[in-house]
């Protein structure tokens, strides 16, 4: 009897768990060398915008102990460059192809969707709500009075995140909702003091899943010159260093929501993988370790199908949400 690694995550049938995080596998183009990017579960885009995006200057990313910093700043080409360059190759690989956007506004975030729900080879989207290395300014938010004076009160001159308040994701995801019958899934950020909420609102909102963890905000400073290493000062903390949380963070999402929830943050191996699905998570994405190990994603996948069958397990339904709490 065959292994089944199926799992469902809205209207998307995948047929493993195993997915590449956004940010971190570009438009899969660069790997197909490395391995047969066929047999992935899926792939999650860099972050599309409306505009093109230069991103922020360089240094941009730095190592640091069990982990990297980066303030890529966004870097992508735009929604319509996306469909007319990017889409077409990702449409040949005929497996689920899940597009990452962003928005400065819940206007934007619906015009960028609408641009490319209107291309044919999309499965669904994961809006960004999280990402922590762009610098938002002053830029005026398309949200009601509470939600936009909850946004000044949580971040005064500092970056501004969606993922920071249950209503302002609420407002954005409930907008998208209208305009888009695909899988839609919200990325969320760990800096919040209780994610669970967060998440229940994304739901409340009609997500049909949610993703988490998004990276950490943190700096590194060169002690010789006294100044941040990166031009952007903060960037967005990745790796085996937060793993340890992203796990105790989906684990609590779990308990509190009945939507799928895709684990990811400092994967690197099955084991890792392992961890957020026993945890609860449907399925899970490999980011940091694409860097290091450009083939990471077939060996994970590879090590939950050996760990499957030395623990006589034919299906990954009986992995999923398996964990032991007493």
């Amino acid at each position: 009897m065959g292994l089944d690694l199926s799992v469902k995550i809205g209207k998307i049938y995948l047929k493993n768990p195993v997915l590449t995080a956004s940010g971190t596998f570009g438009h899969g183009k660069e790997f197909e060398n490395f391995f047969d990017l066929k047999k992935l579960g899926g792939i999650v885009t860099k972050t599309i915008t409306v505009k093109p995006r230069l991103g922020n200057p360089p240094q941009r990313i730095v190592e640091t102990p069990s982990g990297m910093l980066n303030a890529i700043g966004l870097q992508n080409p735009g929604a319509d460059k996306f469909i007319e360059e990017k889409l077409s190759y990702l449409r040949k690989l005929k497996i689920p192809i899940i597009v990452s956007v962003m928005g400065y506004s819940v206007d934007e975030f619906l015009e960028v969707v609408k641009k490319i729900e209107a291309a044919p080879g999309v499965d669904g989207f994961e809006l960004n709500l999280s990402c922590p290395n762009v610098p938002y300014g002053n830029k005026v938010f398309s949200l009601s009075l509470s939600a936009t004076k909850a946004l000044a009160d949580s971040s005064p001159g500092g970056a501004r995140m969606f993922a920071h308040d249950e209503n302002m994701i609420f407002e954005v995801v409930s907008a998208v909702r209208k305009v888009t019958d695909k899988t839609l899934i919200a990325k969320l950020g760990p800096d919040v003091s209780d994610i669970s909420k967060m998440a229940l609102s994304a739901e409340r909102a009609g997500a049909d899943a949610v993703s988490l963890i998004n990276t950490f905000v943190a700096m590194v400073i060169d002690v010789k010159t006294r100044k941040p290493v990166l031009a952007n000062k903060t960037g967005g903390l990745s790796g085996p260093c937060v793993r340890p949380i992203a796990v105790r963070m989906v684990w609590e999402v779990c308990k509190r929501v009945k939507i799928p929830v895709m684990g990811m943050g400092g994967i690197m191996n099955a084991k890792d993988a392992l961890e957020f699905l026993i945890a609860g998570a449907s399925a899970i994405q490999v980011g940091t370790a694409n860097f290091m190990n450009p083939a990471a994603s077939m060996e994970i996948l590879d090590g939950i199908k050996d760990f499957m069958r030395k623990e006589k397990i034919n299906s990954l339904k009986e992995v999923i949400g398996s964990i032991k709490e007493s």
